[in-house]
């Protein structure tokens, strides 16, 4: 700084006041001081900056896994608006361990970060609540009950329950069941959990355990439950809810080589609409899920929450829409 000072003919505090965007600067020597900067290519130190208390313009992002296409797509749409607003983003995978999403939180206390979104929660909600001491978390399509921590949320219940129905309304009514949880009242998926309950029971049916698949991410995964239906003969579902476009994508192509027919003798319903669900063969009738308008949401919150200013989230913008395509 006091090398740049020199070469602009300036004081080090009007240094100081450009370097953290003080008003009461002349134009003139905000350009001198900008223009010696460049010259002498220095950057402020973002640690140095960390240690005065400033903002770091970085936001964290958990997410359980960048490789799963939904949350490639969210983290995208984060990025984006974030990069707009001259903040960077910081992404943390923390493969459902809570010992990786604690390591994540402390950044918020080490002011490594100015806030956390995220998108996935392995801890319990005192822990997380813990942490909001030190900077702003919000959760991003996850929730706790009765929490003070800001929520962006799709409505899966009514996702799953729109999916369910409209298996049910075609006809079917031996559906299996997909979660990327467990298929219990208070797990993961909880939400999808009650739709599914909801949709059959309406119908008068009720849950059959071996058409339960629990833990199911990838496209492997459908593979695996194709081959479990093939196996189960007579006795298999005549439909399956997949609870993703992976996993549906991958149940599709093992059911084709072990000659089921999609969707004459099992139809197969997808969630999330990612691209690879028009890339099968059938395409994949879906729930979707608007993905881009989650990130842009939920980072606005984040950004306003961060800049002392109110933000209301657009709840139109973030419903649910049933895509139907050749698989069920």
């Amino acid at each position: 700084m006091s090398d740049v000072a020199k070469l602009a003919g300036l004081s080090v505090s009007t240094v100081s006041r450009v370097i953290n965007n003080h008003k009461y600067v002349s134009e003139d020597k905000r350009e001198a001081i900008l223009k010696a900067m460049k010259e002498l290519n220095y950057q402020p130190s973002t640690a140095a900056r960390q240690l005065r208390g400033q903002s770091s313009q970085i936001i964290g992002i958990i997410v359980p896994r960048i490789t799963n296409p939904f949350f490639s797509y969210l983290v995208d749409e984060i990025q984006r608006i974030a990069y707009q607003n001259d903040f960077q983003i910081m992404i943390f995978q923390s493969n459902e361990d809570k010992a990786k999403e604690a390591s994540f939180l402390e950044l918020l206390v080490k002011k490594q970060i100015d806030g956390i979104i995220m998108c996935a929660i392995e801890n319990d909600q005192d822990f997380v609540e813990s942490f909001t001491r030190y900077g702003p978390i919000i959760l991003c399509n996850e929730s706790f009950e009765s929490s003070s921590i800001p929520t962006i949320i799709l409505d899966q219940m009514n996702g799953a329950y729109m999916g369910i129905k409209y298996l049910l309304d075609k006809g079917c009514r031996k559906i299996a069941y997909c979660t990327g949880g467990l298929f219990d009242e208070n797990g993961k998926d909880k939400s999808r959990n009650s739709g599914f309950h909801k949709a059959i029971t309406e119908y008068g049916l009720k849950v059959n355990p071996e058409w339960i698949f629990v833990d199911q991410h990838t496209i492997d995964d459908g593979k695996q439950i194709a081959r479990k239906i093939s196996e189960m003969g007579e006795h298999r579902p005549d439909a399956v809810f997949t609870g993703s476009d992976e996993v549906a994508a991958g149940l599709i192509v093992e059911a084709k080589r072990l000659g089921i027919a999609i969707p004459e003798e099992l139809s197969v319903m997808g969630f999330d609409d990612q691209p690879l669900a028009e890339l099968t063969t059938p395409a994949i009738t879906t729930v979707k899920q608007p993905i881009q308008e989650l990130g842009r949401e939920t980072v606005n919150l984040m950004l306003s929450i961060l800049q002392s200013s109110r933000y209301e989230p657009d709840r139109e913008k973030l419903k649910m829409t049933l895509v139907i395509r050749e698989s069920a």
